[in-house]
Protein backbone atom coordinates (compact mmCIF):
# COMPACT_ATOMS: atom_id res chain seq x y z
CA UNK A 1 0.00 0.00 0.00
CA UNK A 2 2.83 2.38 0.66
CA UNK A 3 3.43 2.51 -3.62
CA UNK A 4 -0.43 3.01 -3.70
CA UNK A 5 -0.24 6.43 -1.57
CA UNK A 6 2.80 6.74 -3.27
CA UNK A 7 1.43 6.50 -6.70
CA UNK A 8 -1.35 8.92 -5.46
CA UNK A 9 0.66 11.35 -4.10
CA UNK A 10 2.53 11.89 -6.88
CA UNK A 11 -0.51 11.99 -9.02
CA UNK A 12 -2.02 14.81 -6.80
CA UNK A 13 1.27 16.76 -7.11
CA UNK A 14 1.22 16.37 -10.37
CA UNK A 15 -2.55 17.53 -10.50
CA UNK A 16 -1.75 20.13 -8.65
CA UNK A 17 0.95 21.32 -10.44
CA UNK A 18 -1.33 20.69 -13.61
CA UNK A 19 -4.06 23.81 -11.67
CA UNK A 20 -1.07 25.94 -11.08
CA UNK A 21 -0.09 25.88 -14.93
CA UNK A 22 -3.54 26.41 -15.83
CA UNK A 23 -3.66 28.97 -13.15
CA UNK A 24 -0.63 31.28 -14.85
CA UNK A 25 -2.03 30.01 -18.46
CA UNK A 26 -5.39 31.50 -17.38
CA UNK A 27 -3.12 34.84 -16.18
CA UNK A 28 -1.07 34.43 -19.00
CA UNK A 29 -3.92 35.06 -21.37
CA UNK A 30 -4.13 38.97 -21.24
CA UNK A 31 -2.83 39.37 -24.52
CA UNK A 32 -6.78 37.08 -25.23
CA UNK A 33 -9.00 40.21 -23.35
CA UNK A 34 -6.71 42.62 -25.38
CA UNK A 35 -8.25 40.97 -28.45
CA UNK A 36 -11.74 41.05 -26.93
CA UNK A 37 -11.24 44.58 -26.64
CA UNK A 38 -9.41 45.32 -29.74
CA UNK A 39 -12.74 43.97 -31.18
CA UNK A 40 -15.11 45.93 -29.50
CA UNK A 41 -12.98 49.19 -30.30
CA UNK A 42 -12.94 47.99 -33.98
CA UNK A 43 -16.93 46.99 -33.80
CA UNK A 44 -17.87 50.68 -32.51
CA UNK A 45 -15.99 52.08 -35.32
CA UNK A 46 -17.39 50.08 -37.86
CA UNK A 47 -20.86 50.86 -36.21
CA UNK A 48 -19.52 54.58 -36.09
CA UNK A 49 -18.60 54.63 -39.72
CA UNK A 50 -22.00 52.87 -40.77
CA UNK A 51 -23.81 55.27 -38.62
CA UNK A 52 -22.25 58.23 -40.37
CA UNK A 53 -22.89 56.88 -43.75
CA UNK A 54 -26.44 56.02 -42.58
CA UNK A 55 -26.83 59.54 -41.77
CA UNK A 56 -25.37 60.97 -45.08
CA UNK A 57 -27.93 58.42 -47.11
CA UNK A 58 -30.74 59.76 -44.93
CA UNK A 59 -29.42 63.28 -45.59
CA UNK A 60 -29.56 62.95 -49.46
CA UNK A 61 -32.84 61.23 -49.80
CA UNK A 62 -34.75 63.76 -47.56
CA UNK A 63 -32.99 66.03 -50.07
CA UNK A 64 -34.40 63.85 -52.90
CA UNK A 65 -37.82 64.05 -51.28
CA UNK A 66 -38.19 67.89 -51.06
CA UNK A 67 -36.90 68.06 -54.67
CA UNK A 68 -39.47 65.17 -55.73
CA UNK A 69 -42.24 67.14 -53.43
CA UNK A 70 -41.49 70.61 -54.86
CA UNK A 71 -41.53 69.58 -58.49
CA UNK A 72 -45.02 67.60 -57.60
CA UNK A 73 -46.34 71.29 -56.01
CA UNK A 74 -45.19 72.75 -59.18
CA UNK A 75 -46.62 70.84 -61.21
CA UNK A 76 -49.75 70.78 -59.58
CA UNK A 77 -50.37 74.54 -59.12
CA UNK A 78 -48.99 74.72 -62.73
CA UNK A 79 -52.00 72.31 -64.16
CA UNK A 80 -54.51 74.09 -61.61
CA UNK A 81 -53.64 77.04 -63.62
CA UNK A 82 -53.95 75.44 -66.69
CA UNK A 83 -57.04 74.14 -65.72
CA UNK A 84 -58.55 77.77 -64.98
CA UNK A 85 -57.55 79.11 -67.65
CA UNK A 86 -59.17 76.21 -69.77
CA UNK A 87 -62.49 76.60 -67.68
CA UNK A 88 -62.30 80.83 -68.08
CA UNK A 89 -61.69 80.70 -71.96
CA UNK A 90 -63.22 77.44 -72.65
CA UNK A 91 -65.82 78.92 -75.78
CA UNK A 92 -62.74 80.85 -77.02
CA UNK A 93 -62.56 78.40 -80.37
CA UNK A 94 -66.64 78.40 -80.41
CA UNK A 95 -66.81 82.05 -80.10
CA UNK A 96 -64.74 82.82 -82.90
CA UNK A 97 -66.20 80.69 -85.49
CA UNK A 98 -69.83 82.03 -84.26
CA UNK A 99 -68.61 85.45 -84.73
CA UNK A 100 -68.84 85.80 -88.33
CA UNK A 101 -72.91 84.48 -87.98
CA UNK A 102 -72.98 87.10 -85.52
CA UNK A 103 -71.73 89.27 -88.47
CA UNK A 104 -73.86 88.44 -91.00
CA UNK A 105 -76.80 88.94 -89.32
CA UNK A 106 -76.14 92.14 -87.98
CA UNK A 107 -75.68 92.49 -92.00
CA UNK A 108 -79.27 91.29 -92.92
CA UNK A 109 -81.01 93.86 -90.53
CA UNK A 110 -79.00 96.64 -92.13
CA UNK A 111 -81.49 96.11 -95.52
CA UNK A 112 -84.05 97.27 -96.04
CA UNK A 113 -86.68 94.76 -96.58
CA UNK A 114 -90.88 94.53 -96.90
CA UNK A 115 -91.00 91.07 -95.03
CA UNK A 116 -91.39 92.16 -91.32
CA UNK A 117 -91.48 88.70 -90.35
CA UNK A 118 -88.39 88.16 -91.96
CA UNK A 119 -86.93 90.66 -90.08
CA UNK A 120 -88.36 89.72 -87.07
CA UNK A 121 -86.85 86.35 -87.44
CA UNK A 122 -83.54 87.41 -88.11
CA UNK A 123 -83.55 89.84 -85.32
CA UNK A 124 -84.53 87.27 -82.77
CA UNK A 125 -81.71 84.81 -84.08
CA UNK A 126 -79.32 87.69 -83.55
CA UNK A 127 -80.60 88.45 -80.10
CA UNK A 128 -80.63 84.72 -78.87
CA UNK A 129 -77.21 84.27 -80.29
CA UNK A 130 -75.99 87.59 -78.85
CA UNK A 131 -77.36 86.79 -75.10
CA UNK A 132 -76.17 83.47 -75.26
CA UNK A 133 -72.28 84.38 -76.03
CA UNK A 134 -72.83 87.13 -73.58
CA UNK A 135 -73.70 84.66 -70.88
CA UNK A 136 -70.17 82.87 -71.43
CA UNK A 137 -68.40 86.33 -71.13
CA UNK A 138 -68.06 87.06 -74.77
CA UNK A 139 -68.91 91.45 -75.14
CA UNK A 140 -68.15 93.62 -77.62
CA UNK A 141 -65.69 96.28 -77.46
CA UNK A 142 -66.61 99.81 -77.40
CA UNK A 143 -64.81 101.49 -79.84
CA UNK A 144 -67.42 104.06 -81.41
CA UNK A 145 -66.26 107.44 -80.39
CA UNK A 146 -63.53 105.96 -77.87
CA UNK A 147 -60.01 107.01 -77.97
CA UNK A 148 -57.75 104.81 -80.34
CA UNK A 149 -56.55 102.17 -78.25
CA UNK A 150 -54.23 99.63 -80.47
CA UNK A 151 -55.03 96.60 -77.80
CA UNK A 152 -58.84 96.37 -79.08
CA UNK A 153 -59.16 98.34 -81.70
CA UNK A 154 -57.40 97.88 -85.57
CA UNK A 155 -57.09 101.27 -87.05
CA UNK A 156 -57.76 100.43 -91.30
CA UNK A 157 -58.09 103.68 -92.41
CA UNK A 158 -57.78 107.71 -90.96
CA UNK A 159 -59.36 111.05 -91.79
CA UNK A 160 -59.14 114.50 -90.64
CA UNK A 161 -63.24 114.77 -89.30
CA UNK A 162 -63.97 118.79 -88.52
CA UNK A 163 -64.70 119.12 -84.48
CA UNK A 164 -63.20 115.99 -83.19
CA UNK A 165 -59.70 115.82 -81.95
CA UNK A 166 -57.01 113.05 -83.47
CA UNK A 167 -57.23 109.56 -82.02
CA UNK A 168 -60.69 109.11 -81.33
CA UNK A 169 -62.51 106.02 -83.54
CA UNK A 170 -65.03 107.86 -85.99
CA UNK A 171 -66.44 104.58 -87.62
CA UNK A 172 -66.80 100.85 -86.67
CA UNK A 173 -66.52 98.82 -89.88
CA UNK A 174 -66.07 95.44 -88.14
CA UNK A 175 -67.55 94.99 -84.39
CA UNK A 176 -64.79 93.65 -81.89
CA UNK A 177 -65.27 91.00 -79.17
CA UNK A 178 -63.61 90.06 -76.24
CA UNK A 179 -63.99 86.87 -73.78
CA UNK A 180 -63.62 87.84 -70.01
CA UNK A 181 -60.40 90.07 -70.26
CA UNK A 182 -58.90 88.51 -73.16
CA UNK A 183 -59.40 89.98 -76.89
CA UNK A 184 -61.20 87.46 -79.15
CA UNK A 185 -61.58 90.02 -82.37
CA UNK A 186 -60.48 93.68 -82.76
CA UNK A 187 -62.56 96.19 -83.76
CA UNK A 188 -61.54 97.27 -87.32
CA UNK A 189 -62.37 100.87 -86.97
CA UNK A 190 -61.75 104.53 -88.75
CA UNK A 191 -59.73 106.92 -86.56
CA UNK A 192 -59.55 110.68 -86.86
CA UNK A 193 -56.18 112.48 -87.40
Amino acid sequence: MSEEKKVNAEQENTAVEETENETETVTGELPEAETEEDTRDQMIKDLTKENEKLKADVAKLKNEYARAYADTENTRKRLQNEFEQLSKYHIQKFALEVLPVLDNCERALAHETTDEAYRKGVQMIYDQLKNALETEGVTEIEALNKPFDGNWHQALMSEKVEGVEPGIVTQVLQKGYKLKDRILRAAMVKVSE
